[in-house]
């Protein structure tokens, strides 16, 4: 099988260190591999995505020495992708409309948080919609959906990098959004769907995803498709231990230029 892989940048703000650091590592991959590159912008988010950080961003690829091969694919254009990945998990009964405000879910009684990866606490099994429900609905927009969990399955997998890995349903996780309420797909649905219709066989990404990739399992499984392998990368911290973000100017890659950083000195740290 060709390797496929992708670089898939959301433009929200500046590239930083940590991002070059990974995304050089996927490339660096495909290209030892002797695959393909697909260059993806998840552009999802029209409150924070912008056209100059796409811009911005293309060109600190060209600058990095980044190349692909297809693309840019802009997941804005590709709804009709998403919303037959949604009709596919609605037949098969593993997602349903929620009406359910994040408030609510915060004030349930013993609700679990996950970790500071993640941004919301473990849907209460108490507050889930009844079986059937969906099948009322031939479109997605006006609530949220949710993917319904296994509770109590422990989703394995094997990483390239970090190795065996488990995450037990309802326990490190719970149901999951696949499409907010605005009428937007959610990152577990898109991301899949498109990783599926692009026929990518590794994801190369940040190790803070670890989890992520349990709730995408579930997906790819109820789309019934194969999932690629995984390939988690270290993250890049700052001189306090924390992962960078793109609030951090001082670490962008246009600042590490304007400083007179070469692209070597960039990803002399290793990938990440």
């Amino acid at each position: 099988m060709t390797y496929r892989g992708r670089l898939a940048p959301t433009p929200t703000g500046d590239m930083h260190l940590g991002h070059a650091r990974t995304f050089h590592a996927a490339w660096r991959r495909a290209r030892e591999a002797h695959g393909q590159i697909v260059l993806r912008i998840e552009d999802l988010d029209h409150l924070r995505c912008r056209p100059e950080y796409t811009t911005q961003m293309l060109a600190d690829f060209a600058w990095l020495g980044l190349d692909w091969d297809e693309g840019p694919y802009y997941q804005s254009q590709r709804r009709e992708v998403f919303l037959d990945a949604w009709r596919t998990l609605r037949d098969a009964g593993v997602i349903y409309p929620s009406t359910v405000s994040r408030k609510e879910v915060r004030d349930a009684a013993h609700a679990p948080h996950e970790d500071e990866e993640d941004a919301d606490p473990i849907f209460p099994v108490a507050l889930r919609t009844p079986p059937g429900a969906e099948r009322a609905h031939d479109a997605p927009d006006g609530v949220t959906w949710r993917f319904r969990v296994p509770d109590g399955r422990a989703v394995t997998f094997t990483d390239v990098r970090c190795g065996a890995r488990s995450f037990t349903a309802g326990v490190d996780f719970g149901d999951f959004v696949v499409w907010r309420r605005d009428g937007v797909p959610a990152y577990e649905l898109a991301v899949v769907a498109d990783d599926v219709a692009m026929g990518i066989t590794e994801v190369v990404r940040g190790e803070d995803l670890l989890k992520s990739t349990a709730r995408q399992l579930l997906v790819y499984e109820a789309l019934g498709a194969t999932p690629p392998r995984w390939c988690h990368e270290p993250l890049v911290r700052d001189a306090d231990g924390r992962r960078l973000a793109k609030r951090h100017a001082p670490l962008s890659l246009q600042q590490l230029r304007a400083q007179g950083m070469s692209p070597a000195e960039v990803l002399g740290g290793g990938a990440a």
